[in-house]
């Protein structure tokens, strides 16, 4: 299956069994329940870090591990509100993005 097609089967799967779904990358899954991790922006960065490094001679093997240094949480209310989930006031607070 393609990309697009697992996110609409996933989406589907959320609505018809009432199942709640978390995955890193918010800009594809954010439709499907909740997505917490690296925006993908931050990503890229971190990947064009390594290139340039590596490019300028590096070894791979003693690049430094890196980890991003921003991570969101989204939380689709929509999908929240038709599984019948309650999301508490604390947890939504932390919340970086929101659908609705």
């Amino acid at each position: 299956m393609r990309r697009r097609q697992v996110i609409t089967f996933l989406g589907r799967a959320v609505a018809t069994w009432q199942l709640v779904a978390s995955a890193q990358r918010s800009a594809s899954m954010r439709r499907i329940g909740m997505s917490f991790g690296a925006p993908i922006v931050e990503s890229y960065r971190i990947a064009a870090s390594y290139l340039d490094r590596i490019l300028r001679g590096a070894k791979i093997s003693e690049l430094p591990v890196q980890f991003p240094t921003k991570l969101e949480l989204v939380i689709n209310l929509k999908t929240a509100k038709a599984i019948g989930l309650t999301i508490a006031q604390k947890f939504l607070a932390r919340a970086d993005d929101f659908i609705e």
